[in-house]
């Protein structure tokens, strides 16, 4: 029983003298460098006392490819020339293909004419 209690008091008196040497590191601080001791107690190695800690590299994201592609162009192409066209006349029986399918002294090319509009009576 009077380990326990020796063992508590010195556990006690470390405790308070971490106390102390914190506020006299805050009255360091606030007030300008004062002189000073650092107490450290225990171990100089463990999980704060690893080397220097740096961050990761940074992975840039690749650039996206872009192709910038050019407008489509559409050229329309000119209107085919226009044929003429022709009406086959048979001086033989005086009638037009395809009314007449033969025409025993050859067929005779026409240009037709437009229909002549019906004439309205004046008013």
């Amino acid at each position: 029983m009077k380990t326990v209690a020796r063992i508590m008091m010195v556990v006690a008196l470390l405790m308070t003298a971490c106390l102390q040497i914190n506020s006299a590191e805050a009255r360091r601080f606030y007030h300008g460098p004062h002189g000073g001791v650092d107490v450290w107690i225990g171990p100089g190695w463990g999980p704060g006392w690893g080397g220097a800690y740096y961050y990761p590299p940074y992975y840039y994201p690749e650039r996206p490819i872009i192709i910038e592609r050019q407008p489509d162009v559409y050229i329309q192409p000119p209107p085919p020339a226009e044929q003429p066209s022709y009406w086959y006349y048979c001086q033989d029986s005086k009638s037009y293909y395809p009314y007449v399918r033969q025409c025993p002294g050859g067929w005779l090319k026409v240009v037709p004419a437009p229909p002549v509009p019906p004439s309205t009576p004046p008013r």
